[in-house]
C-alpha cells in the first residue's frame, strides 16, 4: 500500500537565523493508494513545499508525513519525483536515463532491457532508446523523465508542474498520456499545477490551497463525475466542453479567486 498521510503538518522557514516565516500550518491530507490528486493554489501557498516534504527533500517543523504507513525522514525508492525541467542526463542515451535508478539498485541487464522496452512502449517512444536528450522534443524528454520514474517501481509519483515548460499543444497531449498511463499502470500520484483545467482533468480529487500561511481551503471530488461520464474514453477537448467539467472547473476557480484577488 502506498497511501500518503499528511498529519497536522506545519513548516517554518528561517528558524536558524533571520525572521521566521510560517509557510504551512496545520495541513491534514490523506491520499489513498493509487489515487491521483492535484494541488492548486496561489503563488506562495506552499504547494511545492508540501510535495517536497512528501518526497523527503524538506522536513516538517511540526506534524509528520507518512507513506505506506512509514514516517518520511528523507528520500526513498518508494517515491519518485518529476520536476518541471526535464532533469535528464544530457550525456546519457534514453536507455541509460531510464535505467539510471535501476542500476543503482542492482538490477540485472535483462531486467533493465525489459524495463526500457516496456516503458518506451507505454510512452509510445519505441525506437528512441539510443537517442540523446538533445535529439528529442520537449514532450519526448518529459516522457523519458516519467519513464525513468516508473522504472524504479515507486509506489508514489510526485509531479511538480511537469508540463509547465511545454508548449500548449504538447502539454495537452501529455495530459492525455498521463491519464492513459495512470489507468494502465496505476500509482499514487500527487500532481502540482497552476492550471485549473489540468488539475480537474487529471485528478480524482483537487486540493485547493490558501496562503499566509499555506493551508487546505477545500477538496473537490472529481472521480465520481469522471467515472460516471467516462472521461478517460473521450478526447480531452470533448471532456473540457462537458457541462460537468465546466462546473467543476468553475467551482475550483471561484475558490481560488476568493483568495487571490488580482494576484493569479
Amino acid at each position: 500500500m502506498s497511501e500518503i498521510v499528511i498529519d497536522n503538518v506545519g513548516k517554518v522557514f528561517g528558524e536558524g537565523g533571520g525572521r521566521p516565516f510560517l509557510a504551512i500550518d496545520g495541513v491534514d491530507l490523506r491520499v489513498e493508494d493509487r489515487e491521483v490528486i492535484s494541488v492548486v493554489g496561489p503563488s506562495g501557498c506552499g504547494k511545492t513545499t508540501l510535495m517536497r516534504m512528501v518526497a523527503g527533500l524538506e522536513h516538517p517543523t511540526s506534524g509528520e508525513v507518512r507513506v505506506g504507513g512509514k514516517r518520511v525522514t528523507g528520500p526513498g525508492p518508494d517515491r519518485a519525483v518529476v520536476f518541471q525541467q526535464f532533469a535528464l542526463f544530457p550525456w546519457k542515451t534514453v536507455r541509460e536515463n531510464i535505467t539510471f535508478g535501476m542500476r543503482s539498485r542492482g538490477a540485472t541487464k535483462a531486467e533493465r532491457d525489459a524495463a526500457v522496452a516496456h516503458y518506451l512502449t507505454l510512452m509510445k517512444m519505441e525506437g528512441t532508446e539510443d537517442k540523446y536528450p538533445h535529439q528529442l522534443s520537449g514532450g519526448m524528454q518529459q516522457r523519458v523523465a516519467i519513464a525513468r520514474s516508473y522504472a524504479t517501481d515507486p509506489g508514489v509519483l510526485l509531479m511538480d508542474e511537469p508540463f509547465g515548460a511545454l508548449d500548449a499543444q504538447t502539454r495537452t497531449i501529455m495530459q492525455e498520456e498521463l491519464v492513459r498511463l495512470t489507468n494502465d499502470n496505476p500509482r499514487t500520484v500527487m500532481f502540482i499545477t497552476h492550471s485549473v483545467e489540468e488539475a480537474v482533468y487529471l485528478a480524482d480529487r483537487v486540493v485547493v490551497m490558501a496562503r499566509n500561511p499555506g493551508r487546505i481551503r477545500e477538496i473537490i471530488d472529481v472521480a465520481t463525475t469522471r467515472k460516471a461520464e467516462k472521461w478517460s474514453e473521450e478526447p480531452i477537448d470533448d471532456v473540457m466542453e462537458m457541462p460537468s467539467f465546466t462546473h467543476l472547473r468553475g467551482q475550483v476557480w471561484r475558490l481560488l479567486r476568493e483568495q487571490m484577488g488580482s494576484d493569479i
